[in-house]
């Protein structure tokens, strides 16, 4: 039964429409998310703030995490293993992707522990939900920009040049956002639920790290391997972004799967997001 009730709010009637549960697949209604965004950009700037405060080297913390891993990379696998690298010097092709897996692994993170760490947010106001975990994948957007910042040192040092698709390099940073986003929708969803996701998330980002082409360039994977590896989100997004950014070798058309497999991701999880989002106030 359809139940219509009304409010006097300043002096017009407000209206609240209540219907029973659908049947089948929920309403993503992101019409209503994307009206309210002006909570998310709130919840995005409050976590901004909140991660460099009190901190003795501020944004150098953005460069810090890929650094460490470029020097650690480049002399584990570069020098001693001598990985190849697609004919680049190893630092320029191990560089970009450390800093893209920070970005996406903390993002990541950050999406699946927002609702959890904030229960105030659900029990005690309304609003879209699934702005909780959009919100906490932009604030990392400025480290990824700053650290990016270094690869231009990188090229220098080395001698490599741009070539023109460095221009590409800010849709493959929203591709990035938008596969954290989609990973992270399901998390968050899960972790409001069951607290077991922030012992088992670490494994997971270690295992879909050495599954993605980070230290190693994807060509190593045999042809008829290559487009089932693709189906690792990663594996196209890491193979767009070195191409954009340091000239690596174009994407070969098995990444198509790259793209597939993130579409089905994040259309999957916010699904999932909407079906359950309803007792989320009730099990947080």
């Amino acid at each position: 039964m359809t139940t219509i009730d009304a409010t006097r709010v300043g002096g017009e009637d407000e209206w609240t429409e209540n219907r029973p549960p659908r049947r089948g697949l929920p309403r993503l209604d992101l019409g209503e998310a994307w009206r309210r965004r002006d909570l998310g950009v709130t919840l995005a700037e409050r976590t901004l703030k909140v991660r460099y405060r009190q901190t003795l080297l501020g944004v150098g913390w953005a460069l810090l995490q890929p650094l460490a891993g470029l020097v650690i990379f480049t002399l584990v696998f570069g020098r001693l293993a001598k990985l190849p690298s697609d004919g680049l010097p190893y630092a320029v092709f191990v560089y970009p992707a450390m800093c893209l897996w920070t970005y996406v692994s903390t993002s990541v993170s950050a999406a699946a522990a927002e609702l959890p760490q904030n229960p105030h947010l659900v029990t005690r106001v309304y609003f879209p939900r699934i702005l909780s975990p959009a919100a906490a994948v932009v604030p990392g957007l400025l480290d990824l920009a700053i650290s990016l910042a270094l690869t231009a040192v990188l090229l220098v040092v080395y001698d490599v040049r741009p070539e023109p698709q460095v221009l590409l390099v800010p849709m493959w940073m929203a591709a990035a956002a938008i596969v954290a986003f989609g990973v992270g929708t399901w998390l968050a969803a899960i972790n409001v639920k069951y607290r077991d996701v922030r012992h088992v998330l670490p494994f997971l980002l270690q295992t879909w790290f050495f599954l993605s082409p980070m230290v190693f360039p994807s060509s190593l994977v045999s042809d008829e391997w290559r487009t089932v590896y693709a189906l690792n989100p990663l594996v196209g997004l890491v193979d767009g972004f070195r191409w954009s950014l340091v000239g690596a070798p174009a994407p070969p058309a098995a990444d198509i799967a790259s793209l597939v497999s993130a579409v089905v991701i994040v259309v999957g999880g916010l699904y999932y997001f909407r079906s359950v989002e309803v007792k989320f106030a009730d099990v947080i």
